[in-house]
């Protein structure tokens, strides 16, 4: 990435405008999504478990089931997005998805809370590969990892706001209409989508032609650079088409190393509140809702920070193998202790490897490819997590198999960087 003193002035002010105005629009949307998605988390030790009666296992396999509708429109869901334009596509999944997320309200046993969290990953399917691929359109390849890291910060925050958040509104059990708190939790999470989701049809734009805050200059400038990018992405392959995409050795490869970043992340995301809730009975200490909605936030306020620093470092430098490699190894051989930090410093990194090579609707199905076959970890890590736990009795086993996971991604990022005979993703040892 060029250094700061080195961009010329239309540029750093064209990239600072789309920061400004396009990221931490983009970067609420996705809060709100990571939010509605891992709701389920923080319901289950406050009641939800209890009035469900839901075993372990249960409750992670009604976490995962998400992932089955979510994967199953993936692909179809982002094609959709390159063909009717990412403005109104996104818009229509965060209003779809917020309504599904409103009627967990009222949800009365596990077949109806499987059945909603199925048709929740079918009105999110194509969200976030979306998001990818929107803010990829509108920056040039040399300041994308910058702009993703932005992006990206929403995740960690969402756990640092959200669970206390969450934990404030399942404090009001019975205070609005009568309802449980966790009940009341799940509003109160769902209604947001819904208006920012209108709100962003009218916001965003799909193109930097079409932005009136940006000057002609600049929009002259962004949308050269995008196309000339396009160009010469699109020269050094023999199709840009969702086939080409599918074929691809480097898609694929990135798409298990996703697998293991994200089954760390699902395994810590929704069972480490029943976590907390198991350590309070063991150590006989009472927390409230809100403090344990703080507790389960403290290790993603450094992984955050982690994010920030690792990601500038990655753009100063150049990205590296080890930029994502070794973030994999750190979280490996310290379940669960700083596996947060390890996965968001790693996250902001490898989504900028997908459009080094791919582009337009080969972009738009790999990014959709990568982001399917790693979130089938977004089923499993619960289900597994959850059915160890009920076989083993404690999340110690769990935990080495979250390790076993990361160190796999490592080793095939290290592995995806020497395969020179096979046209290697553009990363240096």
């Amino acid at each position: 990435m060029d250094h700061p003193q080195n961009e010329n002035p239309i540029a750093k002010s064209a990239i600072r405008k789309v920061a400004i105005r396009l990221v931490p629009f983009v970067a609420l949307m996705f809060f709100i999504n990571y939010l509605d998605r891992t709701a389920i988390g923080f319901a289950s030790p406050n009641g939800m478990n209890d009035d469900l009666a839901l075993s372990a296992a249960q409750f992670g396999f009604a976490s995962g089931v998400f992932f089955i509708g979510y994967i199953l429109l993936e692909v179809p869901s982002n094609l959709a997005l390159h063909r009717f334009g990412a403005r109104r596509w996104l818009a229509r999944i965060m209003v779809s998805w917020g309504i599904v997320a409103l009627l967990f309200t009222w949800v009365q046993n596990f077949e109806q809370l499987i059945g909603l969290r199925f048709l929740l990953g079918v009105a999110e399917a194509g969200f976030f590969p979306g998001a990818i691929l929107f803010l990829s359109l509108w920056v040039p390849a040399q300041y994308r990892g910058r702009i993703l890291m932005l992006f990206y910060l929403a995740q960690p925050l969402t756990t640092v706001i959200g669970a206390p958040l969450a934990g404030a509104l399942i404090q009001q059990h019975g205070t609005f209409f009568g309802l449980e708190g966790w009940r009341f939790m799940f509003m109160g999470v769902a209604i947001p989508a819904i208006v920012v989701g209108v709100i962003a049809w009218f916001y965003l734009k799909d193109k930097p032609a079409d932005a009136k805050w940006l000057t002609a200059e600049e929009q002259t400038w962004l949308t050269g650079a995008l196309e000339a990018e396009r160009a010469a992405t699109g020269a050094e392959q023999k199709h840009v088409s969702v086939r080409f995409a599918f074929a691809s050795g480097r898609v694929w490869m990135l798409s298990f190393i996703y697998f293991g970043f994200i089954y760390g992340l699902y395994s810590l995301a929704f069972f480490l509140p029943t976590i907390i809730e198991g350590f309070q009975a063991q150590s006989g200490v009472t927390y409230d809702v809100v403090q344990k909605g703080l507790i389960t936030a403290i290790p993603y306020l450094p992984a955050a920070i982690a994010m920030y620093f690792w990601s500038r470092d990655a753009g100063k430098r150049g990205l590296k193998t080890w930029h994502i490699a070794a973030p994999a190894i750190a979280g490996a051989v310290s379940i669960p202790t700083i596996t947060a930090c390890a996965i968001f410093a790693a996250l902001p990194n490898f989504w900028t490897l997908p459009t080094q090579f791919l582009t337009g609707v080969a972009a738009a199905a790999g990014v959709a490819l990568i982001n399917t076959v790693g979130n089938l970890a977004g089923f499993s890590a619960p289900y597994v997590t959850g059915a160890v736990h009920d076989w083993t009795g404690g999340y110690e086993v769990p935990m080495f198999i979250v390790g076993g996971f990361m160190l796999l991604s490592a080793v095939l990022m290290v592995v995806l960087s020497r395969q020179r005979k096979t046209a290697p993703v553009e990363v240096t040892a």
